[in-house]
């Protein structure tokens, strides 16, 4: 089934390729949209952005680091889950002896539960700063381009910003995607006894690197 799984690993990275790109082009049409809909309640042009212009590139800066911020939250909030997890199963093994000789079956039931409730509660806080920060952006720049003379100062700079973060979001959702994979397959090729096999220094690297 190993031989399965590597293959698995690939054709699942090829899928969620198919779905990242899917998504970029949903985030550039929504991005066309967010344009027309300024223009129209400006009553101004608004087709280009001028990234040339200092604040605009601030607020593209600001979007592609809420991209590293984001994936930053999530990966701690595995990690915190992973520690629940394993928390839970020591528990078990220590009120269940038996678990280990298969005289007594284990809770698998609070170990789901666990991840389940989880999943949503750890994801609070990056979604927040997903819906939050261009908003807190375009009224930063707003209320700026308002004592400068720059009256769609905020459109142009949120607008950059979603730009930049779409760009980002893309190149890091490829990477984490098809390094996931490769992690998984290492750690694959390496239980076939290559690099030390099992057990050994590069094994275990594998093991937490996946």
């Amino acid at each position: 089934t190993d031989v399965l799984d590597v293959v698995g690993n690939t054709t699942k990275a090829t899928t969620k390729g198919f779905a990242i790109g899917s998504a970029a082009l949903a985030s550039f049409l929504l991005f066309s949209a967010y344009m027309d809909e300024v223009s129209s309640f400006s009553l101004e042009p608004f087709k280009q952005v001028d990234i040339a212009i200092p604040e605009v590139f601030v607020g593209g800066l600001l979007g592609a680091m809420l991209i590293f911020v984001f994936s930053a939250w999530a990966c701690a909030a595995v990690g915190r889950t992973a520690q629940e997890v394993v928390n839970e199963v020591r528990r078990q093994f220590i009120e269940r002896p038996g678990i280990m000789d298969y005289k007594e079956k284990p809770d698998y039931a609070r170990c789901v539960a666990i991840v389940a409730s989880a999943s949503l509660r750890e994801m609070i806080k990056p979604g927040a700063l997903a819906i939050i920060s261009p908003i807190v952006v375009g009224f930063l720049f707003r209320i700026l381009g308002y004592y400068t003379g720059q009256p769609l100062l905020g459109a142009k700079v949120v607008a950059s910003f979603l730009m930049f973060a779409t760009v980002s979001g893309i190149l890091m959702a490829l990477f984490l995607n098809t390094s996931g994979g490769a992690w998984d397959n290492a750690k694959k090729y390496i239980e076939t006894g290559a690099l030390g096999g099992k057990g050994s220094d590069a094994h275990k690297a594998a093991i937490t690197g996946d």
